[in-house]
């Protein structure tokens, strides 16, 4: 997914537009609904268990305002912020509650459900009144004496619930709502009856539902005939409100929500299996395309809906088995359904139909000839052909809609005609944008989401119909998430070029952007003609000329910068014909339409030239001479198809595209990869690329979720070397709890590493289907079959050399009893999910898994996957530190360089290694061939060197171990019958200690001819090196040949997967560290970068690393993140999904006073010993009272969260405070790097940054912290002392997201001092647990003065104690002329010591905090905004608050 970048353009347009929200005010203040929930709910004395809710409260102070104002979302918000529910509604329900306290509470909940909080658990603790709660809204949403408007959030309730299956007592009541009952609403009983034949379950399960039904007393039969009519009794609802005369806006948006569910249910099985047939029954889509309100030219929206819903009732795929049908299968039913139509026609209607009886199938399937075979029946005979067909011809009475001649030709043509499949859909779709697409009224529509209409998008759910569905829909919103990005980005380059038209037709630019450049027309070069079969150019190449002179030389870079296979965009913008508004119309206009754009083209850089047309390979070292030209010539590859068009447009007398062309944009690298990753997703569309069977179900959500786990799995491995996992026997034992281990047969008692484990318990083969599904429900079984029994052995390992290098590098971490169960579930083949929460070591369990893989299974190759470059850099370079050999590394993609090793394992770090190597021991067989007296140049080349190793060294040890062999042989004849030992004359002496006995010797000597042979391998492996010409082909030949684990980020692997699979890459094992970060389709790719072997797919293993209580994927729009929930991650949906995990338990990052602040997130996380014992956690934080400490920070001049620009929000007392506390700690000694400062807004960050260049950066005594960043771009990272802002003081704002108050407060490992504005923070419910524990101590900063760092003062966990030097700070200027104070004390000491004079009043450049401070609020430069790719909590709040 392309990163984030703060959304900048339409921000203030948008800013008008955006629903209030509650501020602190509303929450604390003397609002109408505060009052009311402190007298009721909130009472500052102890509250009773379960509160008695008075109706005329509710009435008359609550719903009446309520419904009087039209349900404002700002006064819900308040309510909800009052923990309405949670305190009120829910405790005090029961069945006798009133209607209002029902609509009141699902009112609430959408609210939450809109805000993605937490909401089902609040229900989990009365099953049976929710139950009862739930059947009262169901029957609200039926009755049409409540309005509209009501139903319509009691059916946005209904939605929220199918979309939250994975809670049993949701799923408990949805699920007989979508059964096989509702079958008795079928037009006819010879309908259900052939669709039961189709398949023995259906008619099995129809049965059941029967008999349930006939054995129930009455009201339970009055539940069953409820729950099978109602969504029957919805959907009719829903055509008669289609076909209303007198429309009003909620009749419209009541319909929007009723297609959302509709859709919702059938793009997932076990809500489609019964509903696509129902639907269909009721012609659905026919009614639905002929009604008024489809065809009112303002309901474009619906249109779009309608469009989505046609793809999910036509999805090629059995609704029964979720098997997908190819598209010969899709086409094989197609024409099965026509036989019918035409043997039906030939019997019962020969005279008219005889032609259409005869026709073959592409005559007939489509629309125009159908309907004039149609024409010929009279009204009557269409109706009985209908009916024949088994087609519904007439409604209930009720429903009003008139099934007319008109509605049985669109419900027979909708029935037969030939429809594309989604891969054909796919082939055609555009992935390069024009003004066409970006300017969609489909994609503007989401600039403005916020919740209250639905949208036309396919969502990421928990279930999918196929790997194919998962697809499209990836595709789809990918598409649209790149498009809306590209959109931002041209629109505001336009914004600040501000184009500008003196004369019509000319355009000028008054302004400037470092992304947009002014060019003249670009000229055609060549147009290839079309290959054989397509009807388009097979290439377009074009060239413009880009003027650099008025750049700085760093922007200049940038634009130098570009390489070939970059994308641009070339954009003709005419200033003096922006777009005009038409009169009355829905449609929004954008900025960028405003400012004139006529068109946008996409196009690939294909090289970049000089003025004179000469090549240049590499811009920056050749503009860098003296022979620098102030312009570029660029040649472009255009899009064939697009400029295809184009010519066919000019053609017919339209203006030529490509002269109006005047400027050309560039995005950032990072996040203009949007062609290839959408070119790899329609690759993998078209392709009948499977997953890895054993994987495929749960992957679509089905199945047994166990099901992919290694103890599920045939193929389990029963021996297993864990070589350095475990330390000792002790280790073994503690780290297999509950589970027997028995030493192998030939010890009896314990021994050490490295240790061998044979699983000996019961192989999962051997269980019979038939009594599996009882053993699930039954848990006496499983208690039973989770006893393992381990027998285990060990084994010498073999001697690797005389020298110092030649001895293995061993694992030296006491891995928990968790941590060793992930390592055993990752080395074994299969799924493991491991939950990683902060500092449990998550990535020392991946480096362990990928390291016994390695040392096991020598052939096979391993695919390492992260979300960043800094966590893939964080694992390599814990990898290169074990027993691995590096020649058998690779990094692919950028940010290598960032690698903190002595390696290069780039490919092309790798192939100069590879040289590297071949050269040192090329040398070395040079002195091996000296020291056995072998004539001739043996170390020329790695292929003379394979020659002289079979000539001279295999006979040379053959002849020696026959001497070793033989039984006479003593110690002493051994050594002398050793050839080497001039060779090994150089290693630490004595070779042969003297008092080594006969094995000792054979193994010393074994161990010396292996450094030899490693040496010959590995010159063996250099060979094809020196054979290989082409630089690309050594890379490609180590790639697929070599390397053995190869490490990529997750967006390398979307760009490169097409070009990787293509070499005939093959692995065997994925590990995807940072997966809770990782967008799903990103985490699908690594899965399916081969291509199958026999029709499966060669993968074995995949392990999972992340944590889903931390932040999710960045995704930029508020609509793909939160109504397409593309911010889902393949690892949070499994772990919905029920799917077993292993949740490491232990942390070993923080003081454990620190972890108890989010402790409460992972009921189980423990700490490790060393945080209790070692001397760092147990003394205090220098010139602090406590360790960690919540700091109330009020108005400073008078102000407290500032938007200097829209969502770039910035509080200067906090920034102030902040600094402050940086300076104190520095003054008293505390190492800069070990200081970061995080704020949890960007603004804030570049406010922070602005006040430490002001008081610190040239001041030697501070200088700058380890890193400014906000709170989501240090997720991975940590800090011995953290500082951090919070920065709102009008509302919670993003940080009401848990997980990333949870990423801010596991940063720190000794010292967290949190900013912020305690009435905001403490009123917040989600909060509550971290803020308890932080309130518990004062919030104003208290210091122990009289102390440099370290501390020697033991750390009290007893707060109420005085600590010698205590000072309490009453704001920041108490603290800012508190520092002030020091420093002046510091300066004078030094001088003194320096024997300097007294500084004067003009050399005195530090100055206290005050309320006149020349430090002010600074805004979002165009540095700032290019700097910052990700900005977190502005970009995400951006869209979240509009």
């Amino acid at each position: 997914m392309p990163p984030a970048k703060r959304p900048k353009s339409d921000a203030k347009s948008k800013s008008r537009n955006v629903e209030p929200r509650p501020t602190i005010a509303d929450l604390e203040g003397e609002s109408e609904f505060a009052e009311l929930a402190r007298k009721h709910w909130l009472k500052t004395t102890r509250r009773a268990a379960k509160p008695k809710v008075k109706n005329e409260v509710l009435k008359n102070s609550i719903w009446d305002v309520l419904e009087k104002n039209g349900f404002p979302y700002k006064s819900l918000l308040v309510l909800e912020g009052l923990q309405t529910v949670e305190s009120y509604l829910w405790p005090g329900y029961s069945e006798d509650s009133s209607n209002f306290h029902v609509l009141l509470i699902a009112l609430i909940t959408n609210v939450k459900a809109r805000e993605k909080l937490e909401t089902w658990s609040i229900f989990e603790d009365r099953p049976a009144e929710f139950s009862s709660f739930f059947t009262r809204v169901l029957s609200m949403t039926l009755d049409q004496t409540l309005s509209l408007t009501i139903r319509t959030h009691l059916l946005c309730f209904i939605i929220y619930a199918f979309q939250s299956l994975d809670w049993a007592s949701v799923r408990k009541e949805c699920a007989p709502l979508v059964s096989i009952g509702i079958w008795h609403n079928l037009s006819t009983e010879s309908k259900r009856e052939t669709k039961l034949g189709q398949n023995p379950q259906l008619r099995k399960a129809w049965k059941a539902a029967g008999k349930r039904y006939d054995s129930a007393d009455d009201a339970t039969k009055a539940r069953l005939r409820f729950e099978r009519a109602w969504l029957y009794t919805l959907t009719l609802d829903f055509l008669r409100l289609l076909y209303e005369e007198k429309r009003k806006e909620e009749h419209v948006l009541y319909c929007e929500r009723f297609v959302e569910f509709i859709s919702d249910l059938l793009s997932q099985l076990p809500t489609r299996r019964y509903v696509n047939t129902l639907l269909q029954d009721l012609h659905i889509l026919p009614a639905f395309r002929l009604s008024p309100m489809f065809n009112d030219e303002d309901n474009a929206l619906l249109r779009d809906q309608c469009s989505l819903l046609s793809h999910y009732v036509h999805f090629t795929i059995d609704d029964q088995t979720g098997a997908q049908h190819s598209r010969t299968e899709a086409y094989d039913r197609h024409c099965a359904e026509l036989a019918k139509l035409q043997r039906v026609a030939l019997r019962h209607f020969k005279d008219k139909l005889t032609v259409l009886a005869l026709s073959n199938y592409g005559s007939i399937d489509k629309r125009g000839e159908l309907e004039n075979l149609l024409e010929v029946l009279t009204d009557e005979e269409l109706k009985r052909l209908a009916t024949l067909l088994e087609l519904r011809a007439e409604y209930p009475e009720l429903v009003k809609v008139p099934i007319d001649r008109q509605f049985l030709i669109e419900a027979l043509l909708s029935t037969y005609e030939k429809r594309k499949t989604f891969q054909e859909v796919v082939r055609d779709m555009s992935i390069l944008p024009t003004e066409d697409n970006l300017f969609d009224q489909g994609l503007l529509r989401t600039d403005n989401y916020d919740g209250s209409k639905p949208l036309a998008l396919p969502k990421l759910r928990l279930q999918y119909l196929s790997v194919g569905d998962f697809l499209w829909r990836a595709l789809v919103l990918y598409r649209c998430e790149s498009f809306y990005g590209i959109r931002k980005d041209i629109g505001d380059a336009l914004k600040r070029l501000r184009p500008e038209s003196r004369r019509p037709g000319e355009t000028t630019f008054a302004g400037f952007s470092r992304m947009a450049l002014p060019i003249s027309r670009p000229s055609i070069l060549e147009v290839v003609p079309a290959l054989v079969g397509d009807d388009k150019p097979s290439a377009v190449n074009a060239e413009i000329s880009l003027d650099v002179r008025r750049l700085t030389d760093n922007i200049r870079k940038e634009w130098d910068s570009l390489r070939p296979d970059d994308v641009v965009f070339l954009v003709a913008v005419d200033a003096s014909m922006p777009k005009a508004i038409a009169n009355g119309s829905t449609h929004t206009i954008s900025e960028a339409q405003k400012l004139g754009i006529v068109s946008v083209r996409t196009a690939e850089v294909a090289q970049i030239m000089d003025d004179k047309g000469k090549s240049i390979r590499d811009p920056t070292a050749y503009f860098n001479g003296h022979t620098r030209s102030p312009t570029r010539r660029v040649q472009l590859r255009l899009d064939p198809k697009t400029y295809k068009d184009d010519v066919e447009r000019t053609t017919k007398g339209k203006p030529d595209i490509y002269e109006r062309i005047n400027l050309v944009v560039r995005r950032s690298g990072r996040e203009n990869n949007f062609k290839p990753v959408l070119e790899s997703i329609r690759s993998l569309c078209l392709s009948e690329v499977p997953l890895a069977s054993w994987l495929h179900e749960n992957f679509l959500g089905y199945g047994d979720p166990a099901g992919a786990t290694y103890k599920h799995l045939p193929n389990r491995i029963g021996k297993l070397d864990f070589r350095d996992t475990f330390l000792d026997w002790q280790h073994l034992v503690e780290s297999l709890p509950g589970k027997t281990i028995e030493p192998g047969d030939d010890v009896t008692s314990s021994f050490g590493p490295p240790y061998m484990l044979e699983s000996v318990d019961k192989a999962p083969e051997q269980k019979t289907t038939k009594t599996s599904k009882k053993r699930r429900r039954d848990a006496e079984p499983s208690l039973i079959a989770e006893v393992e029994t381990y027998k285990v052995a060990t084994y010498k390992p073999p001697n690797t050399g005389p020298y110092p290098v030649d001895a293995p590098k061993l694992n030296n971490v006491r891995f928990t009893p968790a941590q060793i169960d992930a390592i055993i579930s990752g080395s074994q083949p299969g799924l493991t999910v491991i939950v990683g929460p902060p500092g449990t070591g998550k990535t020392d369990v991946a480096t362990q898994v990928i390291n016994n893989i390695y040392h096991n299974f020598p052939r096979q190759r391993t695919l390492l996957i992260a979300h960043s470059n800094q966590a893939l850099n964080q694992l390599f370079a814990k990898i290169v530190a074990l027993d691995i050999d590096e020649r058998h590394l690779l990094r692919l993609g950028h940010g290598e360089e960032d690698l903190d090793t002595d390696g290069n394992f780039s490919k092309h770090g790798r192939v100069e290694s590879f040289l590297g190597i071949r050269d040192r021991y090329l040398t070395e067989v040079n002195r091996l061939a000296a020291s056995i007296g072998a004539p001739g140049a043996h170390g020329n080349s790695a292929e003379t060197a394979g020659y002289f190793n079979s000539v001279y060294i295999q006979p040379a040890w053959v002849k020696f171990t026959e001497i070793a062999k033989a039984e006479d042989s003593s110690a002493a004849d051994i050594i002398q019958a050793f050839p080497f030992h001039s060779y090994f004359a150089n290693a630490p002496q004595p070779l042969f200690p003297s008092s080594s006995d006969r094995g000792a010797v054979l193994d010393i000597a074994n161990g010396c001819y292996h450094h030899i042979s490693k040496m010959f391998s590995e010159l063996e492996d250099v060979l094809p090196f020196e054979i290989l010409r082409r630089d690309r082909d050594k890379a490609n030949y180590l790639l697929t040949n070599e390397a053995r684990i190869i490490a990529m980020t997750s967006t390398h692997a979307a760009m490169r997967r097409t070009e990787i699979a293509s070499l005939g890459f093959h692995y065997d094992n994925v590990v995807m560290e940072e997966a809770a970060q990782i967008t799903e389709v990103e985490s699908f790719i690594p899965l399916a970068m081969q291509k199958p072997k026999d029709g499966q797919m060669a993968l074995q293993r995949v392990v999972l690393c992340g944590d889903h209580y931390q932040n999710s994927p960045v995704i930029q729009s508020l609509a793909f993140r939160h109504y397409a929930n593309l911010e889902q991650s393949l690892f949070s949906r499994f772990v919905r999904l029920g799917i077993p995990v292993i949740t490491l338990d232990q942390q070993g990052r923080a003081r454990p006073s620190i972890a108890a602040l989010y402790q409460w997130r992972y009921p189980n996380l423990g700490n490790l010993p060393h945080v209790e014992s070692l001397h760092e956690f147990q003394t205090a934080n220098a010139g602090f009272k406590y360790d960690y400490q919540f700091i109330n920070v009020p108005d400073f001049k008078g102000r407290g969260e500032v938007e200097p620009t829209p969502h770039f929000i910035q509080n200067l007392g906090e920034a102030e405070y902040a600094v402050a506390i940086y300076q104190y700690m520095r003054l008293l000694g505390y190492p800069a790097s070990k200081i970061s400062i995080l704020a949890t807004y960007a603004g804030q960050r570049a406010l922070i940054k602005d006040v430490l260049s002001h008081r610190c950066a040239k001041n030697a005594i501070f200088g700058l912290p380890k890193i400014v960043t906000t709170v989501d771009k240090y997720q991975g990272e940590q800090n011995d002392y953290i500082i951090l802002s919070l920065t709102r003081t009008s509302r919670v704002g993003y940080l009401r997201d848990i997980r990333r108050l949870t990423v801010a407060l596991s940063r720190a490992r000794l010292g967290l001092y949190i900013l912020g504005r305690r009435e905001v923070f403490e009123a917040c419910y989600e909060l509550r647990p971290a803020f308890e524990l932080l309130l518990q101590r004062p919030d104003k900063l208290a210091l122990a003065t009289g102390e440099m760092w370290p501390s020697e003062r033991v750390q009290t966990e007893e707060d109420g104690i005085t600590v010698p030097g205590e000072a309490v700070m009453e704001g920041v200027e108490h603290l800012g002329q508190f520092v002030y104070e020091m420093t002046a004390t510091k300066v004078k000491q030094m001088r003194a010591e320096h024997g300097l004079p007294a500084a004067t009043e003009q050399e005195q450049v530090l100055q206290p905090i005050a309320e006149d401070d020349e430090v002010g609020y600074v805004g979002a430069s165009d540095e700032e905004v290019d700097e910052d790719i990700i900005v977190p909590g502005d970009g995400a709040e951006a869209a979240a608050e509009a």
